[in-house]
């Protein structure tokens, strides 16, 4: 078996970065870039104030001084004309310093009367002023290749005054649920032997955030007539295809006999870790295929330790990135780790992460609860509360 790292770096060196296109920025949050961002405009344009208050000649700002106030400033409607010695000018946050002006009192330190001003002593030293191009300048890159247009990103990608942007192409997905024993949601209660297949939409969710377009989701049963065609229609199809189920090596675990009509290459057919040591990954006519095992835990464990660091990489994305495991406070304890390398659900609270209490690879009512996966190595000593683990949210 592959170590978890081993068998994440194959696939990662694997996957296919997808073309790009051009896309309006309005659609662009949660995609990958598929080239720098650079700004196409000064931040800020000009020389603007930081607060509602007076513009004018700092030597002009002397305690008990009267000064003409010689017109008002707001953002996007400027002064018409610059400032001379013993003017003022009223200014809103944002608008335009008038020439003639190099700093900006507030208003709380301001005594208007008519079309006069003057100014109580404390207001110093700041000025008040956010320079031109401060923020940044024409022709910064201010978003990298391969960066992902987060909620923050996205601030700075429009505020580059660019109304498109280059993207990779968003995958798309094919899941394959497989069993006998499963049934839709809805439909499980008309059969003792039957429960609902719970698996894909987890997993389809997951990969929904992870920038992939489900483009279907189907099932089949332990048939290989059934599932080979299936096999097909996702590769034919889909940027990625994920199995679940039939993973293992009885008689009835037909995910990869169902590619035997394609070209594959496989890159590794199970990880010593635990939950989840029958997934699998491969390249079906070049089509990366993902297999994760039938349990819904173990398949929501991997996909998330390997699904999401795939979609990322073939949108041009860091891949590893996704499974930088941090330092978090553990609350509660874990018993010493045996010989596969485990990842122990668990829920973040204001204490630190405590385990869920069932750890078994079927249980799914603790995932609700379940926000980060503790990463405990092969051979690991027991942990007491207040240790730190590496863990990643999940």
């Amino acid at each position: 078996m592959f170590s978890y790292d081993d068998a994440l770096a194959l696939l990662l060196c694997s996957a296919p970065v997808l073309p790009a296109e051009t896309a309006a920025i309005e659609n662009a949050g949660g995609r990958y870039l598929a080239r720098p961002v650079t700004a196409a405009i000064d931040a800020p344009r000009a020389d603007v104030s930081a607060m509602d208050g007076y513009a004018l000649r700092l030597a002009d700002a002397q305690p008990g001084r009267w000064l003409t106030v010689a017109g008002e400033a707001a953002a996007g409607v400027p002064l018409s004309h610059g400032l001379a010695q013993g003017e003022a000018a009223r200014i809103f946050t944002g608008a335009h310093i008038p020439q003639g002006a190099d700093c900006v009192i507030m208003q709380e330190y301001a005594e208007r009367s008519g079309d006069r001003v003057q100014f109580s002593g404390g207001f110093g030293p700041a000025s008040h002023i956010r320079r031109k191009a401060g923020d940044f300048a024409k022709g910064d890159i201010l978003l990298e290749q391969g960066q992902r247009l987060t909620p923050r990103a996205m601030v700075a990608l429009a505020g580059a005054d660019l109304a498109e942007v280059g993207l990779v192409r968003q995958p798309g997905i094919v899941i394959i649920s497989t069993g006998n024993e499963l049934e839709q949601p809805g439909s499980a209660h008309l059969s003792p032997h039957l429960q609902p297949e719970s698996g894909s939409y987890g997993v389809a969710a997951l990969a929904n955030t992870c920038g992939a377009i489900l483009m279907d989701r189907m099932h089949g049963r332990d048939d290989l007539e059934i599932l080979a065609p299936l096999a097909r229609s996702g590769i034919d199809r889909a940027d990625c295809v994920v199995v679940i189920g039939g993973a293992s090596v009885g008689d009835h675990d037909l995910a990869r006999p169902m590619f035997g009509g394609a070209q594959m290459d496989e890159k590794f057919s199970s990880v010593a870790i635990r939950p989840g040591k029958p997934v699998w990954f491969g390249l079906a006519n070049g089509i990366p295929v993902l297999g994760l095992p039938g349990n819904p835990t173990s398949a929501m464990v991997t996909a998330r330790l390997f699904l999401a660091p795939l979609l990322a990489a073939m949108q041009g994305g860091d891949g590893a990135a996704t499974t930088r495991f941090l330092p978090q406070v553990l609350c509660g304890a874990l018993p010493a780790n045996g010989s596969r390398e485990t990842f122990v659900r668990a829920r973040s609270t204001e204490f630190g992460l405590v385990p869920a209490h069932n750890q078994e690879s079927g249980a799914q009512a603790p995932l609700t609860a379940s926000d980060w996966l503790i990463r405990r190595p092969i051979g690991a000593d027991a942990v007491a509360n207040g240790a730190i683990v590496p863990a990643i949210p999940f």
